[in-house]
């Protein structure tokens, strides 16, 4: 391997999120600091909320269930006259 090309590495760096939590991991930066994590993310907390100011999903909803209400049965397969 080639001398003095790898970054340092620290066993400890420090993670501080925007929400106040922080917890400590392996990384060539000794202290990090990021606007999400597990903790405050919506995906993880249950708490995901749908902005909708042009009524967006509202049509969709309503475009899907006409399809729906409008789909065309399948037709059943044909009986093969193999014995």
């Amino acid at each position: 391997m080639k001398q003095d090309i790898h970054p340092t590495y620290y066993d400890n760096a420090k993670v501080d999120c925007a929400c106040g939590n922080s917890w400590t991991t392996g990384g060539t930066i000794p202290e990090l600091k990021v606007d999400i994590c597990s903790n405050c993310h919506p995906f993880y907390t249950g708490k995901e909320k749908t902005i909708d100011t042009r009524g967006r999903i509202d049509r969709f909803k309503k475009r899907l269930s006409k399809q729906q209400d409008m789909a065309v049965p399948t037709k059943k397969p044909r009986k093969s006259n193999s014995k």
